[in-house]
């Protein structure tokens, strides 16, 4: 058994000696007449008593045993100069969650029984993908040269999608963990992730992860990173977060490396939130960054954008789980709860300051968002509408990317919903319609269904004019914009960092919230210039303005840079002249890989562009984009018909042909397809098939045509056998350009029939037909969700 003795004069822990006997564990009190000094591993915050546990073990306790040790008291105030504020960023995949469980492990923040692997991602969501979504923060205690430091560690996402969580976190940091995997080198998101943390005045510190890999080449990486991005590797740690290599190397370069906060502790409080979430017992609960002055138990504190004020009834510090404190000082990183209800009065970037003592200044705090992929969301339970605008309003919360789009109520849905309402309520309460004479009576009965503030809709100046009801609720409802299908019934127009970040959103609301929902085919904003000069902007097809209305149609362009090995450069120019893109720059990052930048339609990417670049590239090529503006083209609106309906959940934009192929084939025009060549940056790509006709200005590409050709064999898949033939067509205006049909499931009516007069049997014929015309004029065919999201993975056919 290992023996401890503490020596009073020196109050340091030396080891006597070690026996190979294993012997029974015994605990042993120990009194002293004074305290240890903060500075020792062994402190206590009692006065009196120390309490140790001497366990068996074959060698003496090591510098992680001490640490570890320190680590389960982490709630002890430090000085300001030894708190360490940093978060970890990397491309997707380059080991920032095992990096993060491996800190956790050895400052004994997380015991080894309790470790498992993404500690800090708790969502079902990221463990099942295997990708943080949500920033998470984690409070850590490390003895650094015999005095205790507080590192508080911020775990960010790494996939483009999520790249506002970053920008969020090194707001609230001094200092970052650039991760680079050591065999794959720099990808498009280690470059923007720095790019962020160089405007925010961070010391980044390069880490080279997976050092381990047979197919490691540190130096390389290295020299790559010096030369891409500037950085100077000279100091660079090598590691192996998953065999736990180099990991007291890296916490002690963020001790000396990390610069403290500032110490403000004199000035009034200001707190920066940076994330917060709704919980169904506590109401809003938010994480901040105290930046100057510091907040106790109890005090009444002010929000300083929305200007409301509540009673700090708990904070604490995230350590990963939650954990009570009684005060928190300038540079630390807590929570706090409030019984805050109403969820827009503690946003994202919102200032805290306390109320007696307001700080004459907000923080800056964060730019708002932009949106670049915008869908409709529509339960499929029409009962639940009320419950998916609560949730949406509670998850805008938690993920401050999500945008519920704002815009001019329309009141001819307001007034649907109002009546779907009142009719409602009239079959579950038990009154006579007689009794709803008084319109502040509807009126409390809309704003209570709404969940809005019926008072307030009364004393609304507009109350009085025609009609007052339906303006009242236009100015008292929250400002999202209702979406409305025939289909589907009433939904939200919502908008999106991306297509993955869309689907996040929709899975955690259907699990978190116990939704059933359907989304419509993603879409773009595009801005149209109508012939009174006015500008329309429009995110959803089927409010386009018809052609007679608009002059032009304008639509956003972004900048796409691809990181990609040499041997793949010509099919990925390939994909980007496939989508319209427009070459700008290629330049060799070292002998192996290339930058190649494009500027293609955002409406270009919606979809399976990342799919396609990763299916092309094998896997190595990694892409970042950036909005540019927006730039006039061609387009048009494509409309999908269903048994003569329109579909309107299914409208897209594409861009319009230049000339319709179909029409010149069945005109017997000759034609050609030719490929060529063209010289792009050093390197001959083989360009998208250009037609020919006998004149020289029937070159077109084939976007309408092909998307529709596409969407239109999706769906004949997708939708289920009707008793009745169901032709399935893609409309331009009144023309058809792509058609399929659905074939009618045949019921053997003279399966009854063993014989006798052929008359019968043509009898039951004819009655079957006459049915299958009837039923074809008055049925209705039900489109699949799956048929919903044909739109996304649609393959670009080349004729």
């Amino acid at each position: 058994m290992a023996s401890i003795l503490l020596s009073l004069n020196t109050h340091t822990a030396l080891p006597l000696h070690t026996r190979t006997r294993t012997t029974k564990t015994t605990l042993k009190i120990l009194r002293f007449s004074h305290k240890l000094p903060p500075s020792s591993p062994l402190y206590c915050n009692h006065d009196t008593r120390l309490h140790l546990r001497c366990q068996t073990t074959t060698g003496t306790p090591s510098t992680a045993d001490f640490a570890a040790a320190a680590g389960q008291d982490r709630l002890r105030k430090v000085p300001i100069k030894n708190i360490r504020n940093f978060c970890i960023i990397a491309h997707i995949d380059h080991g920032k969650s095992t990096l993060a469980d491996k800190l956790l492990q050895m400052t004994g923040t997380v015991q080894k029984r309790e470790m498992k692997e993404q500690f800090l991602d708790n969502m079902d969501l990221e463990r099942e993908r295997g990708i943080t979504i949500k920033l998470q923060a984690a409070r850590m205690r490390y003895v650094y040269e015999n005095e205790g430091y507080c590192l508080n560690l911020i775990d960010t996402p790494g996939h483009v999608d999520f790249s506002y969580e970053v920008s969020r976190s090194l707001a609230a940091c001094e200092g970052a963990l650039l991760v680079v995997d050591a065999s794959q080198g720099v990808e498009a998101q280690t470059l923007a992730n720095v790019y962020l943390a160089l405007e925010n005045n961070l010391e980044i510190i390069p880490v080279l992860n997976k050092i381990d890999l047979p197919g490691a080449e540190p130096d390389r990486v290295c020299k790559e990173i010096e030369e891409v991005i500037g950085l100077d590797c000279s100091n660079a740690i090598h590691c192996s977060a998953k065999e736990g290599i180099g990991i007291t190397e890296i916490l002690n370069a963020i001790v000396e490396r990390v610069p403290p906060p500032r110490d403000t502790a004199a000035m009034p409080l200001r707190a920066l939130i940076f994330d917060s979430y709704y919980d169904p017992y506590r109401g809003v609960i938010v994480y901040f960054r105290v930046i100057d002055g510091n907040i106790k138990k109890g005090d009444r504190v002010y929000f300083m954008a929305s200007e409301k004020d509540y009673y700090a009834d708990e904070i604490g510090v995230l350590s990963p789980n939650q954990m009570q404190v009684e005060e928190l000082y300038a540079g630390e990183v807590g929570y706090l709860s409030a019984s805050i209800r109403s969820v827009a009065d503690a946003r994202v970037g919102d200032t805290v300051t306390h109320y007696s003592r307001k700080a004459e200044q907000s923080l800056p705090g964060y730019e708002e968002a932009t949106p670049m992929v915008f869908c409709g969301l529509f339960p499929v339970d029409a009962d639940q509408f009320s419950e998916l605008r609560d949730a949406l309003e509670k998850l805008q919360l938690n993920d401050a990317a999500l945008k519920v789009m704002t815009g001019d109520m329309n009141l001819l849905w307001l007034l649907d919903c109002y009546v779907f309402l009142v009719a409602k309520l009239l079959s579950i309460i038990s009154f006579d319609s007689s009794e709803l004479e008084l319109e502040h009576d509807i009126v409390w009965i809309c704003a209570n269904g709404f969940g809005v503030d019926a008072a307030e809709v009364l004393s609304a100046p507009v109350f009085s004019s025609c009609p007052p009801l339906i303006r009242g609720l236009l100015d008292a409802f929250p400002h999202f914009e209702p979406e409305t299908s025939n289909a589907m019934g009433f939904g939200f127009r919502c908008g999106f960092l991306g297509l993955l970040h869309m689907e996040i959103v929709q899975e955690r609301l259907e699990r978190e919230y116990n939704l059933s929902l359907i989304t419509t085919a993603p879409s773009v904003v595009y801005r149209v210039n109508c012939v009174d000069d006015d500008i329309v902007e429009c995110s959803n097809p089927s409010l386009l303005p018809e052609p007679g209305k608009r002059r032009s149609i304008e639509e956003p362009f972004v900048k796409i840079e691809m990181l990609t090995p040499k041997d793949y450069i010509g099919t990925l120019m390939e994909l980007a002249q496939e989508r319209r893109g427009e070459f700008k720059e290629m330049k060799y990052i070292t002998e192996n890989r290339a930058s190649i930048t494009y500027e293609l339609p955002l409406a270009e990417m919606v979809g399976d562009f990342f799919d396609q670049l990763k299916s092309r590239s094998k896997g190595y090529a990694s892409m970042e984009y950036t909005f540019v503006g927006y730039k006039e083209s061609d387009l048009i609106r494509l409309d999908i018909q269903i048994n003569g309906d329109p579909v309107e959940p299914l409208a897209t934009i594409v861009h319009k042909d230049k000339e319709r192929m179909m029409e010149a084939i069945s005109k017997g025009t000759e034609f050609s397809v030719a490929c060529f060549f063209k010289n792009m940056g050093g390197a001959f790509v083989l360009c998208p098939p250009v037609v020919y006709g006998l004149n020289d200005d029937v070159e077109r590409e084939y976007s309408a045509y092909s998307v529709g050709r596409a969407l239109t064999q999706k769906l004949k898949e997708l939708i289920p056998r009707q008793m009745f033939k169901v032709p399935i067509q893609a409309c331009m205006g009144a023309k058809v350009i792509a058609s399929e049909s659905l074939s009618a499931i045949r019921k053997d009516v003279l399966a009854k029939c063993y014989g006798g007069d052929i008359s019968r049997k043509k009898k039951l014929l004819k009655k079957q037909a006459a049915g299958k015309k009837r039923m074809k004029a008055i049925g209705k065919v039900d489109v699949p969700q799956e048929a919903f999201m044909a739109v996304l993975k649609l393959e670009k056919e080349v004729l």
